[in-house]
């Protein structure tokens, strides 16, 4: 489980942009983060949307941008496609279409962890 238990969890003030460096060192990778653009997508996502739809809709953007090799042009484009989606959403649950409905992540979900990841998630 990747969650754990949140009440664990100290909440202390961070400096984004160090957060940001040590993310990227331990996932190993090197990017360079519009910060802005991501809060802007994931304010408009929770604020027309719904909360929740605001680490998917920054994740499926990220995704979205590696897909055009991070083409700052093409991400900020992209990501304005996605704040003019989230100011038009107007749908409540009961206008929903079938393909629409979420999937019960429980019963759906697979991931692939490696062992090595895995047992660090254990510890």
């Amino acid at each position: 489980m990747l969650h754990g238990d949140r009440r664990r969890f100290k909440t202390v003030p961070v400096n984004l942009h160090d957060w940001i460096d040590e993310l990227c060192d331990e996932l190993d990778i090197e990017v360079e983060v519009d910060e802005a653009l991501v809060l802007d997508v994931a304010r408009d996502a929770a604020h027309s949307v719904e909360r929740r739809a605001a680490p998917i809709s920054t994740f499926l953007l990220g995704y979205a941008a590696a897909a055009v090799n991070g083409d700052q042009a093409e991400t900020e484009r992209l990501a304005g496609l996605t704040a003019a989606l989230a100011a038009r959403w107007d749908k409540s649950p009961d206008e929903l279409d079938e393909d629409d409905v979420d999937v019960d992540l429980d019963e759906e979900a697979v991931v692939d962890v490696p062992a090595e990841v895995g047992a660090e998630i254990a510890e």
